[in-house]
């Protein structure tokens, strides 16, 4: 007991850091200084967070146990104020202060770290490390996140349930045999592993015994054959020293000529190098003139446009100066007209003015006759008056009637003035009316000029923006046009440049042979009476468009290689020079074995045929067919499925697979496949497209050019400015026509009043002629009636007649007078209206005349400035010809010289093209040498080869010496064919044999006494589980022993002391493996089984059992989570007595809402919701406030 005393307070647990675990989102730190630390707050608030981030922390990898659907869960999620977290961490500290754990530290913290990403850490004391070595440091210390040290509520139903052998683990923690059963289970790993290894010995035993028979009879067959091998090997070493003293003197010679031919080679190099350098100089240069010869066709068409616009503006003005003119002319005339017309209405006036004054003075003495006549006609009604006494009603009648009578008479005279002054309204009126008449005439006419002057000026404004729409179209064409003619340019400048590096390329390969053996190198160089180095190989005769060559030639490939010859007899010829020269192998095509080949037709849907997509000479087409019979090409580049009952071989076009009946191969496409096929064929095709595209690039960049010129001229030939004045010019005329249209109209409307005033005159004299007419009639009858009743009167008295008749008399001359008065009255009125009327219009004649007199000189000086503006355009125009005459001159200068300099590059061109010629012609030379030099090295390498694959010799160690045989390279050579035909006809042998023999008799030796080691190994093995049995049973059936005692102690203390309970193995002959029951009869019940117990029974003993646990084998802490949930008040009581006693030794952490538990702890920990998802802790010392009633609760941070 003071063992456990002494661990307890020498490991003590100190502080729980979370942050960022479930819904601990703040840094939250709690410390446990006390031994009984409780844990509460209101459901949801994150008690049990807490116990999970311990049981985490110590490792705790299965997320149903922590409550959660995955493990990245724990992870705080997130609220709707809080961002999810990007990392849970815990952090857990222990006290070591007697080093009781395996590490030299005093405190000890361990942590837990888990990403978002996934990644997650552990720590001690901040070192990374793994969740084994936290596991190795707290095994069998009663810590970890599946030990007895931390119990839920659901834990109390497993242990008494006996779930998952809870039980037993628990009991196997508290013994301390977890780690006998480990090791026992890996002793029996390993005794498995060696039993299978004592099985494979004796099996490799069995075999190597039976080999090691035959072995002996190979390895001294072959001791024979390294004898005559040794004697093979000097000779044929002093054979190849002999060979290389031979080849050496040649590989001098050689190199001599291939240095002179190499200096030949550069100096052909220097000088294309020095006639690049000045073709590209000439090149620049004439850059230079052609973009000075650019320049100044720029200026040129320039200078042309301008030259037009100044032609347009000259023209233009010439026109307006015309029209100004011809308005000048007609001003001229209407002035004259209007002048004219003064004279006329002058002359007209002073006669008007004249009859005026001559009527006014007669209207005076008409006026003085008729006062007179009025005086006497009154003197003789004085005299009348005295008379007419007996004649009053004849007289009244009398002079009723003659009242009537002047007033018949003076209507008419007024009549008549009213005829006569219409008829001269009349007579003015038509005079008017034929003038304004000529006058609308002129304007007609004159407005028909002004149409089609506005005609031709809205036909030239229309003709010139149609110019300048179609020069913007032809513009924005001929840009387009240059774009694209720039790209294509690029596009062909590309193609070109590839198919050159693709030219040098090939040609290259095609030089060097580059992919083919040394066999077919020197085929091809070779010089030889039997052998003709021209011999096609299948590769140069053969040619497949780009799409398919890849395809061909991965199904071609292993037959490129071969070289097309007539019979038999000229490849046999190649394999005796082959042969004679050790130059490897070489493989032939025979033409005349296919003189009677037909190929078969072949076909499937969606292919065609490999043979119709070959091109070669008539010739070849048979060998070609009998290659590729059966061979089909598909554009699909999936493989639809098996080629059945055909022997039909599928490519497809990309070569991605190539399809069998039985098989199918296929891949990845490398970069320079498809550039073995028709190299040489390859070659001519690039360098007719390689010339094809020259010519290509010079047409299109003649025409590019072309279109530049083009487009400058486009952009030199502006018209804005002529628009411009063409469209005032017109606006000029539209407005003149405007106001002649109203003039016009103005007269029109003119007439039209005029002939209607004029028509009611006509009505009004027609009327007026009526009544006059009726008149006269009743005059007549009147002045009939008059002289009946002077005839009465005479008849009366003669005097008084004769008075009457005086009176009568004097009535008539005043009735006679006063008309006549009132006649000259109108015809006074008349020549008054006449002579206004004429000085009207003599006033409007004047107007006109001053302003057209006006209107005259403001043509005169437009016409003046027109004048002046077209001699100084028509200067400019004469300076601007001349100026264009020196530039198309200073044009033919620069195009000849362009031209001239171009005819400088081709002759420089062409000396490139017979110095490249002649340098690759010294190419070739040097190549042949090379080759020579290279044909010599091979033969040096063949021998160093041969001594290096024959003998393991290097020719370094052997060039320098002399032969030491002393006799001749024939005899040498003849003993060397005849023992390599003795090694050859030796017959099969295993040249391993003899060390094989001697490796597998040491090998058997060494097996068997492996299999010796392993049956001891599996006889130790055997003993040490036995040994481990033992100790554990031992050690574990003397803990069972003091568990049960501990149990049935601390359960009477709980319960009873009369109560019942008890620990049962129920397989007492295998105590490791058996099952432990639980025996709990509290006093006066007898329960069948313990889940017959009530939860507060059933709590309480598993508390009993816990505790027995701990006093046999103490841990530095416990937690319970809310465990004391079941038990009532009396039961509470005696779980705190026992937490409170077990405390002296051990921490204990008690999750709780019980008020009684809150009470017996030392410090709380309150847990609420801080905010809304997110978890705080604050922090209660309850034994500061023993003897206060109330206390404050204060916020961790």
């Amino acid at each position: 007991m003071s063992r456990n005393v002494l661990f307890l307070w020498a490991m003590r647990l100190k502080q729980l850091e979370i942050k960022g675990f479930k819904s601990f989102a703040n840094e939250t730190v709690i410390n446990f200084e006390e031994d009984v630390i409780g844990i509460v707050g209101p459901n949801g608030s994150g008690k049990s967070n807490i116990v999970d981030a311990i049981r985490w922390v110590l490792g705790e990898q299965k997320s149903r146990e922590l409550r959660l659907d995955s493990m990245s869960s724990v992870i705080f999620n997130g609220t709707k104020r809080r961002k999810a977290g990007g990392v849970a961490s815990v952090s857990l500290t222990f006290e070591n202060t007697k080093n009781l754990l395996p590490t030299e530290y005093h405190t000890l913290t361990i942590t837990r770290m888990l990403y978002r990403s996934g990644d997650s850490e552990y720590r001690l004391n901040g070192v990374t490390c793994r969740l084994k070595d936290i596991t190795s440091l707290f095994l069998d210390t009663g810590i970890g996140s599946n030990s007895y040290a931390i119990i839920a509520l659901g834990m109390v139903d497993d242990i008494l349930a006996d779930k998952d052998n809870s039980r037993r683990k628990m009991f196997e923690q508290a013994a301390g045999i977890s780690k006998y059963k480990v090791r026992k289970r890996e002793t029996l790993n390993k005794l498995k592993h060696t039993s299978e290894d004592l099985d494979r010995v004796e099996d490799l035993l069995f075999e190597i015994n039976n080999n090691l028979k035959s072995l002996e009879k190979q390895a001294k067959r072959a001791r024979k054959y390294f004898e005559l091998k040794e004697k093979y090997k000097s000779y044929s070493t002093e054979l190849a020293i002999l060979k290389i003293g031979s080849l050496k003197q040649q590989q001098e010679e050689l190199r001599k000529k291939l240095t002179q031919e190499e200096d030949h080679y550069r100096q052909y190099d220097v000088e294309i190098n020095t006639r690049e350098a000045a073709l590209e100089q000439e090149r620049k240069a004439n850059l230079d003139k052609e973009q000075a010869l650019s320049e100044r066709q720029r200026e040129l068409n320039n200078l042309v446009g301008n030259i037009r616009g100044m032609e347009n503006d000259k023209r233009m003005q010439q026109q307006k100066q015309q029209f100004l003119e011809d308005n000048l002319q007609k001003l001229n005339q209407e002035t004259a007209n209007a002048k004219v017309r003064i004279r006329q209405l002058e002359e007209d006036i002073e006669q008007y003015r004249s009859e005026l004054n001559g009527e006014k003075r007669i209207e005076a003495r008409l006026e003085e006759e008729l006062n007179q006549a009025e005086e006497r006609l009154e003197t003789i009604k004085k005299d009348h008056g005295q008379l007419k006494a007996g004649l009053d009603e004849v007289v009244s009648q009398q002079q009723a009637l003659e009242r009537e009578t002047f007033e018949l008479e003076k209507q008419k005279a007024i009549n008549t003035n009213q005829i006569e002054s219409s008829q001269r309204e009349l007579k003015r009126g038509l005079e008017e009316i034929d003038r304004r008449k000529t006058e609308i005439v002129g304007l007609q006419d004159k407005m028909k000029t002004l149409e089609a002057q506005q005609a031709e000026r809205q036909a030239a404004v229309e003709s010139l923006e149609k110019a300048e729409e179609e020069r913007q179209q032809q513009l924005e064409k001929t840009d387009q046009e240059l774009d694209d003619l720039n790209k294509q340019r690029t596009k062909v400048n590309r193609t070109l440049d590839a198919r050159r590096n693709e030219y040098q390329l090939t040609k290259s390969m095609v030089e060097s042979l580059e992919g083919f053996p040394e066999s077919i190198k020197f085929l091809s160089t070779a010089k030889s009476k039997e052998w003709n180095s021209e011999t096609p190989l299948l590769s140069d005769l053969i040619y497949v468009k780009e799409d398919y060559r890849v395809a061909i030639e991965n199904y071609l490939e292993p037959y490129l290689n071969y070289y097309v010859v007539p019979d038999l007899e000229a490849a046999y010829k190649a394999i005796r020079l082959l042969n004679s020269t050790q130059k490897g192998k070489a493989n032939f095509f025979l033409l005349d074995a296919f003189e009677r080949y037909v190929p078969p037709m072949a076909m499937l849907p969606d292919t065609q045929q490999a043979f119709d997509l070959v091109e070669t000479d008539p010739a070849y087409r048979k060998l070609v067919a009998h290659l590729l019979e059966n061979v089909l090409v598909t554009d699909q580049e999936e493989i639809k499925g098996a080629i059945e009952d055909s022997d039909y071989v599928l490519l497809s076009k990309s070569g991605r697979f190539i399809q069998r009946r039985y098989s199918v191969s296929g891949g990845s496409i490398g970069l320079f496949e498809g550039k073995k096929i028709g190299r040489k064929k390859n070659l001519e095709v690039l360098e007719k497209e390689i010339r094809k595209l020259e010519r290509e690039e010079d047409k299109l960049s003649s025409s590019y050019y072309s279109l530049k010129d083009r487009m400058d001229q486009l952009k030199a030939r502006r018209t804005e400015r002529e628009i411009q004045e063409a469209r005032r010019q017109l606006n000029q005329l539209m407005q003149e026509k405007t106001a002649h249209a109203t003039r016009l109209e103005n007269f029109e409307s003119f007439i039209k009043e005029a002939e209607d005033k004029l028509q009611g005159h006509t009505d009004r004299v027609t009327s007026l002629d009526r009544e006059n007419e009726e008149m006269d009639g009743l005059l007549r009858v009147k002045k009939r009636e008059v002289s009946l009743l002077k005839e009465r009167i005479a008849d009366t008295d003669i005097t008084y007649r004769d008075v009457a008749e005086k009176m009568s008399a004097a009535s008539t001359a005043f009735n006679e007078k006063n008309i006549e008065f009132i006649r000259q009255q109108n015809k006074v009125s008349a020549l008054q209206r006449e002579l206004s009327f004429r000085e009207k219009q003599l006033q409007e004649a004047t107007t006109t005349v001053s302003g057209n007199a006006q209107k005259l000189e403001q043509s005169q000086l437009e016409i003046r400035e027109l004048q002046d503006a077209t001699d100084t355009l028509q200067k400019q125009l004469l300076e601007s010809y001349d100026l264009r005459k020196q530039r198309e001159a200073k044009l033919t200068e620069a195009e000849q010289t362009y031209y001239k300099a171009r005819g400088g590059i081709n002759e420089l061109e062409d000396q490139l093209r017979k110095l490249n010629k002649q340098r690759q012609d010294a190419q070739i030379l040097v190549n042949t040498l090379k080759d020579k030099v290279n044909d010599v090295k091979y033969k040096v390498g063949s021998v160093a080869q041969r001594l290096r694959i024959e003998f393991n010799i290097e020719i370094n160690d052997i060039i320098n010496e002399e032969p030491t045989l002393g006799m001749p390279e024939e005899e040498i050579a003849l003993k060397v064919d005849r023992l390599r035909g003795r090694l050859e006809n030796y017959g099969e042998i295993n040249p391993m044999a003899v060390e094989a023999f001697d490796e597998m008799k040491e090998r058997a030796e060494n097996i068997t006494k492996q299999r010796d080691d392993i049956l001891q190994a599996k006889s130790d093995l055997e003993t040490t589980i036995k040994e481990i049995e033992e100790t554990a049973t031992l050690q574990f059936l003397e803990s069972f022993e003091k568990a049960r005692l501990y149990f049935i102690d601390v359960f009477r203390s709980l319960f009873t002391i009369e109560d019942t309970c008890d620990l049962i193995l129920m397989d007492p002959d295998d105590p490791l493996e058996s099952k432990i029951e639980i025996v709990a009869k509290p006093k006066g019940k007898r329960p069948q089984t313990i889940s017959q117990l009530s939860g507060g029974e059933k709590t309480l003993t598993a508390t009993a059992l816990l505790f027995a646990l701990y006093l046999l084998k103490p841990a530095p802490f416990c937690i319970f989570d809310e465990v004391d949930a079941p038990l009532d008040d009396a039961n509470i009581e005696k779980f705190n007595k026992i937490i409170k006693k077990f405390s002296k030794d051990s921490q204990f952490i008690i999750v709780t809402h019980n008020k009684l538990t809150m009470a017996a702890v030392d410090t709380i920990y309150g847990v609420y919701m801080a905010e809304q998802g997110v978890s705080g802790v604050s922090a209660v010392d309850f034994r500061d406030f023993e003897h206060s009633t109330t206390f404050e609760v204060k916020e961790q941070a």
